[in-house]
């Protein structure tokens, strides 16, 4: 697949199949493009934990407040972001120019998760919407908890849905 086919094919996963596990080498691929992906700096100020089986189930709770995420119960898998510190020049940089660094760059890595994902033909779901002190608790955590990764492959008869963007003449502009 090239770029643009990883990016029409990728989709926010709302149907999982409970009982497939996903495979090692699929999740060790993911997470090898999670360490390959920019930084500032190169300093990673995040760090991944895999969660499976039991604490998966509880880290999907954990993003269940209020009826939001129910089809998080049957992801197989839940990659929870946290927050790390900065390297030096990353947060002098961050400082200086009063930008958020770390934010993006956990962006960044998320985008690189869901893309290998879709490319290993397995669904994701970003999650922001998530409860930070149950699942620093459960993933015994020192950093705030910024997203949420499902993980696993969609249910049957899960369609591709038809991508709602704006016209590339609202997002662009040449000067």
């Amino acid at each position: 697949m090239n770029f643009t086919e990883i990016a029409r094919a990728r989709q926010s996963c709302r149907r999982y199949d409970p009982i497939r596990a996903v495979e090692d080498d699929k999740l060790t691929a993911i997470l090898e493009a999670a360490r390959l992906a920019p930084s500032a700096c190169n300093g990673q100020p995040y760090h991944l934990t895999v969660c499976k089986g039991d604490t998966a189930g509880a880290v999907a709770k954990a993003t269940m407040g209020m009826g939001m995420n129910k089809f998080a119960a049957d992801a197989p898998i839940m990659i929870v972001i946290s927050e790390k510190p900065y390297v030096k020049t990353a947060a002098l940089g961050a400082k200086v120019k009063g930008n958020d660094y770390r934010s993006i760059d956990i962006g960044i890595v998320a985008a690189y998760i869901t893309a290998e994902a879709a490319v290993q033909g397995l669904g994701t779901c970003i999650l922001g919407w998530l409860d930070d002190d149950k699942i620093r608790a459960i993933c015994d955590l020192d950093g705030a908890v910024r997203l949420v990764i499902t993980l696993g492959y969609a249910a049957d008869g899960d369609p591709l849905r038809e991508k709602k963007r704006k016209p590339l003449a609202d997002l662009v502009s040449e000067k």
